[in-house]
């Protein structure tokens, strides 16, 4: 075990899709109501591949392999705010995650990094009760380069006043793993979305199945520290 994990975190940094709220299979019905109203069906892999990353990355992608004029990347992510905002009332909190973040709110420094639009990401947080709990929130709209690329969690460290070595991150998919990892950050990764193998290969530091398992955990190494 390395030194940073042994130690109490000064902050913890949480993703939202697929860490606080169980969101990802509405994107996905979302995505394929876009999509398909252009008669494309994609594989499993390729939603896969962009867990983690924004809808306009994913979209922008997509538009630019077809030949169909109207099929913009603004008009895919028309149809897919539309269809995910029908279907948003059903979304549910993973489980214990609301508990945790007011536990850890006592203990540490905590901040919000997600790839979520701004209007999504205040509507999770207003259906969770937990708007006004992080002391630092970035959305889409506060970063440039999207996950893998560290610069969100950069922002959330910047304006939480913390280094790196510091913080935890909790994360769910690949390339947020990634993301934390490049940030220099320890990389706490929730098996909500990805296999425990494929999260251990793009370098996840710690494996939970839970908020349970990761709170024990946290509370071992602050009677250790």
């Amino acid at each position: 075990m390395s030194l940073e994990i042994q130690r109490p975190p000064a902050g913890l940094i949480f993703d939202m899709d697929g860490v606080l709220i169980d969101s990802e299979p509405l994107h996905r019905r979302a995505k394929e109501q876009a999509l398909g109203y252009f008669g494309i069906v994609l594989a499993d892999q390729t939603y896969a591949d962009y867990k983690g990353r924004p809808d306009e990355t994913m979209m922008r992608e997509i538009a630019a392999q077809r030949a169909d004029p109207a099929m913009t990347a603004g008009e895919l992510l028309r149809r897919k705010h539309q269809a995910f905002e029908a279907l948003e009332h059903t979304i549910l909190p993973i489980p214990d995650a609301v508990e945790f973040v007011r536990w850890s709110k006592n203990h540490y420094r905590i901040a919000l990094a997600t790839s979520a639009t701004p209007r999504n990401r205040a509507a999770a947080l207003s259906a969770l009760d937990l708007s006004s709990i992080f002391e630092a929130v970035v959305d889409a709209d506060d970063f440039q380069r999207p996950k893998p690329d560290p610069e969100a969690f950069q922002v959330a460290m910047r304006r939480s006043a913390l280094r790196p070595e510091e913080c935890w991150v909790i994360e769910d998919s690949l390339n947020g793993v990634k993301a934390a990892k490049a940030a220099g950050c320890v990389t706490v990764a929730l098996t909500t979305t990805f296999a425990r193998q494929a999260l251990l290969e793009v370098g996840a530091d710690i494996l939970i199945a839970s908020f349970a398992e990761l709170k024990s955990r946290l509370q071992e190494i602050q009677l250790s520290d």
